[in-house]
């Protein structure tokens, strides 16, 4: 059941000046709320924070150290995704009584209309992509927001009964959802990362499992079944659960046989596709695809209909993204393979000698199974980043020799291009953070591709 508050005149704390604090503190103020745009960063000049809002936005903004009377005065806090909320700044309201919502619990709650929600460490970005694609050519009102790039804040109050609103959702904002009840949710995959965040597994793993929180058997939530996490929460999910496979064959639910996609009923298969009739490539982007199906055949879209946009779908910028061949070697931007497990799906979408750029920020990960996923192909690593070292010292553990650290990006993609000869690939897979080098992956991969595109071919 959705939380009912009556916002109107409300005294509302947005914490953090990101695209997610500015859309709320809008939506908040449309609805006759009396927002505050709050940040801690002191170093941040208010005037440039204001700028950000619009001209008729009713929110005030207050940078820096938030007075005790201020606080007193506050109703609801909304925080953005990469404020923790475990801190003692948010407690001291919890501790009041004060509910602590997220932008997509806000969002939420303003809206109409039905949502299908998108989760899981890998794979998000791609899924709720190809969704929102095959939603929008079969229904007249569509969005499609999130953890994507788009706030669903700047569109809730758009929505109609009819809207259908694809959502890309990360363990961050789950963990400030209340009511949030998705018609069909999906759970990818769940393996470590943000442990820096979430401090352990189990955390993480809870966090996810939040999605079907508040769902019941008349909703749906779609899980892998070959990740062990997703397999068991399907004992326990409170929604009617459709799973999807790439190992093996399922009685109920969609799975890979050979090269083609099956959907099962009651242990009756019918094929539904062959994998090389879409344009994605590597075993991730076929669990992408099945989950995508299931998630947008119970969102009410008949099966041709899907398909016809699952074939034409292109790849997701940043996520094992084609780039350019020059001088007979292929350039791949993955920056969005911000883990090691979304690098291990980088690095085996590769079918040539890779020369393969990697490191970061460190967000507490371990490398090991990223390393043993290079199966002989990486002829040349090329570290950068805060996390160069301990990758360095785990690749030479596991037998991985010819490792050169690189100062700065451009050094990396200058040593990959001297190493490169026609034949080979060239992959940009960090299996970290862009943090301390980047403001985040699209810029990563943005310069990336700038670098190959200005190549010469001779």
């Amino acid at each position: 059941m959705v939380v009912k508050m009556d916002l109107q005149g409300k005294k509302v704390l947005v914490v953090g000046s990101g695209i997610s604090g500015v859309g709320a503190t809008e939506v908040l103020s449309k609805v006759g709320a009396c927002p505050i745009l709050y940040d801690e960063n002191e170093k941040l000049v208010k005037e440039e924070v204001e700028a950000k809002l619009s001209a008729s936005c009713k929110g005030e903004v207050i940078v820096g150290k938030l007075s005790e009377d201020v606080k007193n005065t506050i109703e609801l806090v909304v925080l953005s995704p990469g404020v923790p909320t475990d801190t003692e700044f948010v407690n001291s309201f919890r501790e009041k009584g004060i509910k602590i919502w997220g932008e997509i619990e806000l969002a939420y709650v303003l809206g109409k209309g039905k949502v299908a929600a998108i989760t899981g460490t890998n794979g998000k970005t791609t899924t709720t992509s190809l969704v929102g694609e095959i939603m929008a050519a079969y229904y007249n009102s569509v969005y499609v927001v999130g953890n994507i790039g788009n706030p669903y804040t700047l569109t809730a109050l758009e929505s109609v009964d009819e809207t259908v609103t694809v959502a890309e959702i990360s363990s961050f904002q789950l963990e400030t959802i209340e009511s949030f009840r998705p018609a069909v949710s999906a759970i990818l995959n769940v393996t470590p990362d943000h442990l820096n965040r979430h401090h352990t597994m189990e955390n993480y793993v809870a966090a996810k499992e939040v999605i079907a929180m508040n769902q019941t058997k008349d909703d749906v939530c779609v899980l892998n079944y070959e990740n062990e996490y997703t397999r068991a929460f399907g004992e326990r999910c409170p929604a009617k659960v459709i799973y999807f496979s790439s190992a093996r064959k399922l009685d109920d639910g969609f799975y890979l046989e050979g090269e083609e996609i099956y959907q099962a009923k009651g242990g009756n298969s019918e094929r539904i596709m062959n994998i090389h009739d879409m344009n994605l490539v590597g075993m991730c982007n076929v669990e992408n695809v099945m989950a995508a199906i299931a998630i947008s055949q119970a969102m009410g879209v008949p099966m041709d209909a899907i398909l016809a946009t699952v074939k034409t779908f292109k790849a997701v910028e940043h996520r094992i993204e084609f780039v350019a061949t020059k001088c007979g070697v292929d350039y791949y931007n993955d920056s969005k393979g911000t883990n090691p497990d979304a690098a291990i799906q980088g690095i085996k979408a590769m079918s040539k000698p890779t020369i393969l750029i990697g490191g970061g920020y460190d967000k507490q990960s371990e490398y090991d199974e990223w390393i043993e996923a290079f199966d002989g192909k990486v002829k040349c690593f090329v570290l950068i980043g805060q996390t160069r070292e301990k990758i360095a010292e785990c690749a030479r553990k596991h037998g991985v020799e010819n490792i050169v650290l690189a100062d700065t990006f451009e050094e990396a993609f200058a040593i990959c291009v001297q190493n490169a000869v026609s034949g080979d690939a060239v992959l940009l897979s960090p299996a970290c953070a862009s943090w301390g080098m980047f403001p985040n992956y699209e810029i990563r991969g943005k310069m990336f591709k700038e670098f190959v595109n200005n190549l010469k071919e001779s």
